[in-house]
């Protein structure tokens, strides 16, 4: 009953491995399915796609190298251990290339923020150099009589002067809202390349030592 249990739990280990590896697989093979790597919004689908669900399969390809040794303490190279090398060494492949394909998203994304932020800028920009013009402050102050938002009986400086107010407080909103997208901006830029650009790279090594140990 003992004897066999190393047996039972080897060939569990091998199993739970390769299914985690088949549904690394599974996921990625529909995005194959719609190739299209032209198209810069795919490329970024499949690589964090397979930077996502890589460490699934390292646990996996982990799983079935423990299997095989549960099973063969001594044999060394075995058809499975082959498999598990072969993969290993296709998952370290993929995710190199992975490496400078976010790297060129990260700065596709950082670009399109920072063109959103300048575009806010300017038109904070130019709203500042509204207030500060009398000409312009005289057609908002007509507006807002017009609109009734201005007490009738306040003198023509009373009324600039609430306009002023109105404006100062909703260019101080704008430029705030303006603060909080640049640290989303960096902290979104910060955790892409972290997350993608690091994580594959951190893969790719792992994927390269199991390999070794699969193999030599």
């Amino acid at each position: 009953m003992s004897a066999a249990t190393p047996g039972r739990l080897g060939h569990l280990l091998r199993w739970l491995g390769l299914t985690l590896v088949v549904l690394l697989g599974l996921q990625l093979l529909v995005l194959l399915a719609a190739w299209n790597w032209s198209e810069e919004a795919y490329r970024q689908l499949l690589i964090d796609r397979l930077v996502t669900q890589s460490p699934m399969a390292l646990v996996g390809l982990l799983l079935m190298l423990f299997g095989i040794r549960l099973d063969s303490p001594g044999a060394h190279r075995t058809p499975l251990a082959w498999v598990a090398g072969v993969l290993a060494i296709l998952l370290a492949i993929a995710n190199i290339v992975a490496v400078p394909v976010t790297i060129s998203g990260d700065r596709a994304l950082a670009d399109q923020a920072d063109q959103q932020l300048a575009a806010r800028q300017g038109q904070l920009a130019m709203a500042r150099t509204q207030l500060a013009n009398p000409e312009a402050i005289d057609q908002f102050v007509e507006q807002a009589e017009q609109a009734g938002q201005l007490p009738g009986n306040a003198s023509p400086e009373e009324k600039r002067k609430l306009v002023k107010q109105v404006m100062e407080r909703q260019l101080q909103q704008a430029d705030d809202q303006l603060k909080q997208q640049q640290r989303a901006r960096d902290l979104t830029v910060n955790q892409r390349r972290i997350g993608g650009t690091g994580t594959a790279v951190v893969l790719a090594i792992a994927f390269v030592l199991v390999a070794l140990v699969a193999l030599v």
